[in-house]
């Protein structure tokens, strides 16, 4: 059986530590003083740890059934749910008007991440239901909110996000469903969805779905798609629920990962439905959702590669094979542990500084999304630019740190017993949902990087530059931390350079070259990040101040992802400055 351990330690670090949270002057932030966000993040962990992973290996090899049209969840998943919702945990970070406790993204992030680390497939329930409540608190009206927001905020009601149809996924201008206009107001929803997470279960009273649809009138492409709130069972104006609409489950997909979820084909068949935000404009309210997904998305990606290490570290210390090239390190015993061999401590290695690194990238993410939404327009502006880096870069370096901490246990890593496939399996689908990767790197190089001017890729090289001279004359810091970051930025903006010169005349010059970009950038980031840490660690020293083996082990990570993977950033630039031909040369028929 897998073991999880929540990291409240080095959450603690990057939020009061590296960002100093408490000190942020935005509203709730003086309220996360160490002891109060520790005593939340343990409880927190003591639920992850103690109700959802035990059922992490279970849920994946029962997985949902539906029967007689009803979707079931796997066997202990409904008690589990219950905890969550009782101990408040579904409303963390909601709106206190609609029974949410009010506390800042951030924390609803760290949260999320222990639960995702601990049962991926059953914290989605809760997660969807978080992005569906946020569409309609930006988007919906009075009378909608008032109707849905405090059930979905306590999770008696779950929410879904509907976009993918079978012959269109991004291409969503492609769609077919319908909404047809009603003399009361609603529309008529006639269509089939696939692909949809939660899209029915036995966890929630209702399901509210939102679903992507084209009214008449609405003209071609995405211009004419519209957003509309569809709930499995209608709602009474006092509240209760009434009959149920014409909402069904056509069968559950046979899936890779995430067994214990249900990922349904979803049936429409003249449902009833409410418009949510204006007509003919559904793609902006279903980017409120998605944009938010995305970054849940990035954090499961990392999640999921913290259980993978903690399990690898575990078998590391405790599996007998071979000796060390020094000499026997363990001589009572027939061999040393497997954690003496230089390639293993390379690998795991790799797996830490890789998830600290990106647990830091996430935090100040949601940081900046917390500045957001109190009126910081470069915030908003710099995660808009992030938001397909942490997704796209996360999740698939997420990947592979989880197939890196299989490697470790050789072929037991490939055997069912030791669940490590399970951590693989689950965290493929990253990669693919809410964006497919290569999705996010066109959308970083056509849209993001030139958004605005470029002013948004120009903020995030000043705050690297200004965190370089501030730091530059630290011996601590500068040889090991600040000089790396800046040749490492150099690159990311040489990269951009190209782009704008050759992009114009050729944009598949620089579309070629934007896979590389994101995990360029993503690199830069995670380097800026590990610069922060270690100076946030050095102060700490310095000041005699919090646990010094943590904070030296913090500044050994920091110099390992400094050393050996920020230098990926001289491939990726020189990948990038071969352009298209290399990419495009061969005839679509010589393939």
């Amino acid at each position: 059986m897998p073991i999880y351990s929540p990291p409240v330690r080095d959450m603690q670090f990057i939020m009061h530590d590296m960002l100093n949270v408490s000190q942020s002057g935005l509203p709730g932030y003086a309220d996360l003083d160490p002891d109060f966000t520790e005593a939340v993040l343990d409880a927190a962990g003591k639920l992850a740890a103690e109700k959802m992973a035990p059922l992490n290996v279970s849920g994946d090899r029962q997985g949902c059934r539906l029967e007689n049209g009803v979707v079931r969840t796997p066997d202990g998943f409904s008690d589990a749910f219950e905890a969550m919702k009782e101990g408040g945990w579904t409303a963390l970070d909601c709106d206190p008007e609609f029974g949410g406790q009010g506390l800042p993204y951030v924390m609803g992030l760290a949260t999320g991440e222990m639960f995702s680390s601990a049962n991926m497939a059953f914290a989605m329930y809760q997660g969807l239901t978080h992005g569906a409540y946020s569409a309609i608190h930006a988007h919906g009206t009075d009378e909608q909110k008032a109707t849905y927001l405090s059930r979905m905020v306590s999770c008696d009601w779950t929410g879904t996000m509907n976009l993918t149809e079978p012959h269109c996924g991004t291409d969503l201008g492609m769609l077919r469903t319908k909404a047809e206009p009603q003399d009361d107001g609603s529309y008529l929803i006639t269509g089939q969805k696939i692909f949809i997470s939660a899209g029915d279960h036995d966890l929630a009273e209702n399901v509210i779905h939102l679903v992507l649809a084209k009214a008449p009138g609405g003209g071609e492409g995405t211009k004419g798609i519209s957003l509309f709130i569809v709930p499995k069972v209608l709602v009474n104006e006092d509240g209760s629920l009434g009959e149920r609409n014409g909402v069904s489950v056509g069968s559950l997909e046979e899936k890779m990962g995430i067994h214990g979820n249900a990922t349904c084909v979803m049936n429409y068949d003249s449902a009833k439905g409410w418009l949510l935000g204006d007509l003919h404009k559904g793609m902006r309210a279903m980017f409120t959702m998605m944009n938010e997904a995305r970054l849940g998305v990035a954090m499961q990606g990392y999640a999921c590669a913290e259980a993978a290490y903690q399990n690898a570290v575990a078998y590391a210390r405790e599996r007998l094979q071979g000796r060390a090239a020094t000499g026997a390190e363990n001589p009572s015993a027939p061999a040393d542990p497997l954690i003496v061999h230089p390639d293993i401590r390379r690998s795991l290695m790799d797996q830490k500084s890789f998830v600290e690194g990106a647990r830091a990238f996430s935090f100040w993410g949601a940081h900046l999304i917390d500045r957001g939404h109190n009126g910081d327009t470069e915030a908003e502006g710099l995660v808009s630019l992030l938001t397909p880096v942490l997704k796209g870069f996360l999740t698939d370096r997420g990947f592979d740190v989880t197939v890196q901490a299989q490697q470790v246990y050789g072929g037991h890593g490939y055997i069912e017993e030791h669940g490590m496939s399970q951590f693989v399996r689950d965290a493929r689908i990253a990669m693919i949902y809410e964006g497919a990767n290569g999705v996010q790197a066109l959308d970083l190089v056509a849209r993001k990087l030139p958004q605005d001017g470029g002013k948004h890729i120009m903020a995030f090289f000043q705050r690297v530059k200004a965190f370089c001279e501030e730091h530059g004359e630290d011996e601590a810091l500068a040889s090991d931390f600040v000089a790396p970051l800046k040749a490492a930025s150099k690159d990311l903006q040489a990269a951009a350079t190209f782009f704008a010169e050759r992009g114009m005349k050729n944009p598949n010059d620089a579309l070629s070259g934007s896979h590389d970009f994101m995990h360029l950038f993503g690199h830069v980031a995670l380097g800026f990040m590990w610069a922060r840490m270690a100076a946030a660690a050095q102060a700490a020293l310095r000041a005699s101040a919090g646990d010094r083996a943590f904070m030296e082990t913090k500044l050994a990570t920091g110099r390992y992802y400094m050393q050996r993977q920020l230098p990926m950033t001289t491939v990726h630039l020189a990948r990038i400055r071969t352009g298209a031909d290399p990419v495009m040369a061969l005839d679509a028929a010589a393939f």
